[in-house]
C-alpha cells in the first residue's frame, strides 16, 4: 500500500520548507509575498508531525497532518500548565522535529508519493483562487480571530484566557483550542497580522486538504483513479456547488477543518489500519480522534456514526474484518472517550444539551423551515435538507442502491452503513429529537452533511463504467449538467427550497434493500480504472463552470466594521486584556481585531452557559444604552466604553479618549 512502502532512503520533503520561509521572509508581507509566507509557515508547523509519521514508516499527507496536530496539542499543554506564551509550544515542536529527524532519515521508505504531491499541486491553483474571493472576516471568524488574536499577543496563557468574557466560561465546542494555536502560530512564523491569517489562510490549506480527500479515496477503493474521483466529487460539492469558494473559503475556521480535512485524514488511517492493523496506524488513529473532536466536538459524534454504520454493514455483507473494524473504532474512538470525561461538565452547563422546554421551543422555531415537527418531542430533519447540496448531493443520494452490485466491498458498506445510519438519525421523528438532546438541535442538523456523497458517486461511476463501458462518459456529462440545472442546491442560512425529497428517500429505502440484496449477491460489479475517474470529473464540469461563474466573495463588506480610526485607537490606548464595554456588534469586532475582552457579544455567536450567560449579557447592553446607568459598566468591571454614535445618542461623563465621526471611546476616571 502506497502509505506503507519502502524502497530507498531519502531526505523528507517537508525539511524544504525551512528554507522556503526563510526567503518568504524577505518578500512583502502582502499579495505574493503573504501568501507564501503563509504557506511555508503551514508547511513548517506540519514538518514535526511527517518526521514523527516517517519514523513510525507511515507517509502520506493524512498521517503527516495527524502526527503534525498530535505534536501541537501537548506542546500546547504545556503552555497552558506552565502559563507561558505561545512561543513555547514552537520550542517543543522543534525539540519534536529534532528528536524525530535521526530516526526519519534512517527509515527506508520509499519515494515521494508523486500522486499525492501532483494532487496537492492542483490544491495549489485552487488556494490561489480562494485568495481572491476572501472577502473580510465576518460572522463566525470573528469569533475565531478574538481567539487567534489572543493566543498570538497574549503571555502567561491559560486555558481561559482566550474566551471573549473574562468572567465567562469555555466554549465546549472549542474548550481546547487546538486549531486556534496553530493559527496563532502561522501568524508568528509568517510575521503578519492573525487577521491576515484568518482572511488568506484557506489558500494555504486547500493544497493540504486536496491531498487527505485524495488519499481517503485511495485507502478505501485501493485505486488511485477512483481517488481522483472522490476527490473531484469533494471539491465539486465543496468549492464549486455553493459559489464564491464555498466551504474552502471558510477552511480557516475549525469546523470546515475538521471537515474537510481532519475527517478525510482520519478516514485515511482508518481504512488503512483494517488492511495493515499495527501499532504506529493505531498511534495514527488515537491522535486523529482527539483531533478531530477538540477542534470542533460535534465532528467526532458524526465521524462515530459513519463509521459504526460502516462497522456494522460490513461484517453483516462480507463476514469480514470484525476484528480489525472493532480495533479500529476502539484506537480511534476510546481517546476521544478521555477527552469527553474532560469535557463534560461544560457540555453540561450548555442549555442547548438535554435543554429545557423553552429552550427547546426556541431552537424549534429558529429552525422550523428545516424540520418536520409533530411535537415538542417529536420532530425530525426535513429530506430536503439532506439533498441541498446541490447535483453531487442529488446524484450521491439517488445512487446509493447500486453498492448493491459490489456489496462485499469496502466502498459499499461504507457508502451504505454511512448513509444508512445519518438518515435513521436524521429523518425519525422517534430517533432525532434524542440525537438533538444529545449534540444540541443546531448541531444535529449538520450531521446530513457527512452522508458519503462523494463515496457514493465515485462508487456508482466504478459500477456504471464496468455494465455500460465507455457510455458512462456522456451519461456522466449529461446528468451532470442536468441535475446542475435542476438542482442548483440551497446554500442560504436557511431552508428556502432545498433539495429533492425523492432523493433522500431513494437512499434510505433503496439502502436497506441495497443491503438485502447482498445478503444474497456475491458477485462484484465494478471497474475501477481511469474510465470511472474521467466520468465523475465530467459531471463536475458543470457545477465547476457554475462556480467558476459565481467566483466572487460571499462577504465583501461589513456593515459594523470597526472604522480605522477606532482600531488604532484600541491598539495604541487599550491594554491588553482590559474589558471594553459597547453594543453587541461593535463589541463582537472589538474582541476580533483587539487582543481585549468584551461585556457581552450576540448570543449567536456565543456559548449559551451558564457562565457566558449570552441573553442576560444582551438585557445589560440594551438597558445601559438605554439608561446610561454606570453601574451596569461596573458590574462587568469594563473600564472602556465605545459608543456607535449613528446608533446611540448616549453621551457619557467618563473622559474621552478618541472619537471619529462614527465611534467614540471612552476611559473610566482614574
Amino acid at each position: 500500500m502506497w502509505a506503507l512502502r519502502r524502497g530507498a532512503k531519502g531526505a523528507p520533503i517537508l525539511l524544504l520548507s525551512l528554507p522556503l520561509l526563510g526567503v518568504a521572509r524577505l518578500l512583502p508581507d502582502h499579495g505574493a509575498g503573504l501568501w507564501l509566507r503563509l504557506v511555508a509557515a503551514s508547511l513548517v508547523l506540519l514538518l514535526p508531525g511527517s518526521l514523527v509519521a516517517r519514523a513510525l514508516r507511515l507517509r502520506g499527507a493524512s498521517a503527516t497532518v495527524t502526527f503534525g496536530l498530535g505534536a501541537l496539542g501537548p506542546a500546547l499543554l504545556l503552555v497552558f500548565l506552565v502559563h507561558s506564551s505561545i512561543w513555547l509550544a514552537l520550542v517543543v515542536l522543534a525539540i519534536v522535529a529534532v528528536s524525530a529527524l535521526p530516526f526519519a532519515l534512517r527509515v527506508v521508505s520509499g519515494p515521494p508519493a508523486w500522486d499525492t504531491l501532483a494532487v496537492a499541486s492542483a490544491g495549489i491553483v485552487l488556494g490561489i483562487l480562494l485568495w481572491h474571493v476572501a472577502g473580510v472576516v465576518n460572522g463566525d471568524a470573528l469569533f475565531h480571530l478574538g481567539r487567534v488574536r489572543k493566543l498570538d499577543a497574549f503571555g502567561d496563557l491559560h486555558i481561559r484566557s482566550i474566551d471573549e468574557f473574562r468572567d465567562g466560561g469555555l466554549h465546549p465546542g472549542y474548550a481546547f483550542p487546538l486549531w486556534h494555536a496553530f493559527l496563532a502560530l502561522v501568524a508568528k512564523l509568517a510575521g503578519t497580522d492573525p487577521t491576515q491569517v484568518v482572511l488568506h489562510e484557506p489558500s494555504a490549506v486547500a493544497p493540504v486538504a486536496f491531498a487527505v480527500v485524495y488519499e481517503s479515496g485511495v485507502a478505501l477503493f485501493r485505486s488511485a483513479w477512483l481517488g481522483v474521483a472522490v476527490l473531484a466529487a469533494s471539491v465539486a460539492a465543496a468549492v464549486f456547488a455553493p459559489g464564491h469558494g464555498g466551504s474552502y473559503s471558510l477552511l480557516a475556521q475549525p469546523g470546515t477543518l475538521d471537515r474537510h480535512v481532519l475527517v478525510p485524514a482520519a478516514l485515511t488511517l482508518f481504512f488503512l489500519f483494517l488492511r495493515h492493523p499495527g501499532w504506529a496506524l493505531a498511534l495514527g488513529l488515537a491522535a486523529a480522534g482527539v483531533e478531530v473532536f477538540l477542534v470542533h466536538a460535534s465532528t467526532a459524534v458524526f465521524l462515530g456514526l459513519v463509521l459504526g454504520g460502516f462497522a456494522l454493514v460490513r461484517v453483516l455483507l462480507a463476514h469480514r474484518d470484525a476484528r480489525s473494524l472493532a480495533a479500529g473504532l476502539a484506537a480511534l474512538f476510546v481517546p476521544v472517550g478521555a477527552a469527553l470525561a474532560w469535557l463534560f461538565p461544560i457540555i453540561r452547563e450548555t442549555a442547548s444539551h438535554s435543554p429545557s422546554a423553552e429552550e427547546l421551543r426556541r431552537s424549534i422555531a429558529k429552525y422550523a423551515d428545516e424540520l418536520h415537527v409533530d411535537s415538542l418531542h417529536r420532530y425530525a430533519l426535513r429530506p430536503e435538507v439532506v439533498s441541498r447540496g446541490g447535483a453531487v448531493a442529488v446524484a450521491g443520494l439517488v445512487l446509493v442502491p447500486l453498492a448493491a452490485l459490489a456489496a462485499r466491498q469496502r466502498w459499499a458498506a461504507f457508502v451504505l452503513g454511512g448513509t444508512l445510519v445519518i438518515l435513521g438519525a436524521e429523518l425519525f421523528v422517534w430517533v432525532f429529537p434524542h440525537f438533538a438532546d444529545a449534540v444540541s438541535l443546531s448541531q444535529a442538523r449538520r450531521a446530513a452533511g457527512f452522508v458519503p456523497f462523494a463515496f457514493a458517486l465515485a462508487g456508482a461511476a466504478a459500477v456504471l463504467a464496468a455494465v455500460v463501458g465507455p457510455l458512462v462518459l456522456p451519461v456522466a456529462l449529461g446528468s451532470g449538467i442536468g441535475l446542475q440545472l435542476a438542482f442548483p442546491g440551497d446554500f442560504g442560512p436557511g431552508l428556502t427550497k432545498g433539495g429533492p425529497a425523492f432523493a433522500t428517500w431513494i437512499a434510505a429505502v433503496g439502502g436497506l434493500a441495497a443491503v438485502v440484496v447482498g445478503l444474497f449477491l456475491g458477485r462484484r460489479i465494478d471497474a475501477r480504472g481511469w474510465l470511472a475517474a474521467a466520468a465523475v470529473i465530467l459531471f463536475s464540469v458543470p457545477i465547476a463552470v457554475h462556480g467558476l461563474w459565481h467566483w466572487s466573495p460571499a462577504s465583501a463588506r461589513d456593515a459594523h466594521a470597526l472604522t480605522p480610526g477606532l482600531l488604532t485607537a484600541l491598539r495604541r490606548d487599550v491594554p491588553d486584556r482590559a474589558i471594553v464595554f459597547s453594543d453587541l456588534e461593535t463589541s463582537y469586532r472589538i474582541e476580533g481585531f483587539v487582543p481585549v475582552y468584551v461585556a457581552a457579544a450576540p448570543p449567536a455567536h456565543v456559548a449559551d452557559t451558564t457562565a457566558n450567560a449570552p441573553y442576560r449579557r444582551r438585557l445589560s447592553v440594551n438597558r445601559f444604552f438605554g439608561t446610561g446607568n454606570v453601574a451596569i459598566l461596573d458590574r462587568y468591571h469594563a473600564d472602556w466604553l465605545v459608543v456607535d454614535k449613528d446608533r446611540f445618542q448616549l453621551r457619557p461623563t467618563w473622559p474621552l479618549t478618541y472619537q471619529d465621526a462614527r465611534y467614540a471611546l471612552y476611559h473610566r476616571p482614574a
